[in-house]
């Protein structure tokens, strides 16, 4: 029996999205793949409104999270550590031979645009990372109010990780600033896992141009050059999963982002409310995820055996992640995840519970 996805990614992906997978290969460098990429790229940009160079490649995002370091710091970058993911870039920078500081807050804690600026008045930095939507701990990151300080600022890039909450969340590439955007393919994009979105200001190109050590497969100038000249990746895509987000980009398109992020906050409001009912949430009051809620376990439920009951009945939550695993729990309302849906994964759950 097939689980329904509520975890944090991979998620939920729908039928006719799948089938699109099955289409004839066609060659990476023939005609066709260049009409297939192309228009991927003009639907992401449609889609995120903005006109900054984007591009899409085979890998994890965590691979555009370490292209980013590597194209847009030469020696200092201001890490913003709120949890698990954000904590990676930090220890990516780290292992990018980059100074790297921290600017580091305790699970569950937002970064403030205060803490930001605090730092950024006492030394001077390349760039700043800071990671919209922690995973980790259903804590949203205030960016567009982080991206107000780093406008005075205009030396220091703003390089934001929207793996779990691009195309569910608000996001304004354009108007806030951001610099570097990446994101991952199996989270809000509902789409499988192993395809990252990086889009790139031309502030962030003209860094690159001139930061040695850029590294061969994520290297934002190469990327560019070749779609330039053939509007094609350098390397061999996942052309599969590429038919695959061609057909779930028009459907957003169809839906609109703003219905999109719409029915991303109606779900994380009910799923919100029903926690602070019978648990708790975890993310401090005002920052909550809009994409995946992480509840405080105070009923000290054995969630593991939760999970297992819900497998039975065709659903999967997440555990808490790493350190905070039993302490809560996650519910993913993110994708093509629909408000009856999360309805009917809630009244399971008071059922095996006897809330």
């Amino acid at each position: 029996m097939h689980k329904k996805l509520f975890i944090p990614g991979p998620t939920e992906v729908r039928q006719d999205i799948l089938e699109a997978q099955s289409k004839p290969l066609i060659g990476h460098r023939m005609k066709a793949m260049t009409e297939l990429y192309t228009g991927l790229i003009s639907k992401t940009q449609e889609i995120l409104a903005t006109q900054n160079f984007t591009f899409i490649l085979t890998a994890s995002g965590t691979a555009i999270m370490e292209g980013a370091i590597r194209n847009c710091v030469t020696k200092d970058v201001l890490c913003c550590v709120c949890g698990a993911f954000s904590e990676r870039w930090y220890k990516i920078a780290k292992a990018c031979d980059k100074n790297a500081d921290a600017i580091t807050v305790d699970w569950g804690k937002a970064i403030k645009p205060e803490m930001v600026e605090e730092k950024l008045k006492e030394k001077k930095y390349e760039a700043v990372t800071i990671v919209q939507n922690e995973t980790s701990t259903g804590v949203r990151n205030p960016v567009e109010d982080i991206a107000k300080v780093l406008k005075k600022y205009p030396d220091v890039l703003l390089l934001v990780d929207t793996v779990s909450s691009l195309m569910g969340d608000h996001i304004k590439i354009n108007d806030w600033g951001i610099d570097v955007c990446l994101a991952s393919s199996q989270k809000a994009l509902a789409l499988p896992p192993g395809l990252a979105v990086g889009v790139v200001s031309e502030k962030a190109l003209k860094k690159s141009e001139i930061v040695a050590g850029r590294g061969h497969y994520c290297n934002f100038i190469d990327i560019k050059e070749y779609f330039e000249k053939k509007g094609q990746t350098p390397s061999t895509p996942a052309i599969t999963l590429m038919y695959a987000m061609d057909k779930q980009f028009d459907k957003i398109k169809a839906e609109t982002m703003e219905n999109r992020y719409q029915r991303h906050k109606d779900m994380a409001q009910y799923i919100q409310d029903w926690a602070n009912k019978h648990f708790k949430m975890f993310p401090e009051k005002g920052y909550e995820s809009v994409t995946v809620s992480c509840i405080d376990n105070t009923k000290k439920i054995n969630v593991a055996d939760l999970n297992t009951e819900l497998g039975t009945r065709g659903f999967a939550i997440s555990n808490g992640y790493g350190k905070m695993k039993e302490q809560t729990f996650r519910i993913a309302h993110m994708g093509d995840l629909t408000l009856e849906e999360i309805k009917e994964l809630v009244s399971n759950i008071e059922e095996i519970l006897k809330l």
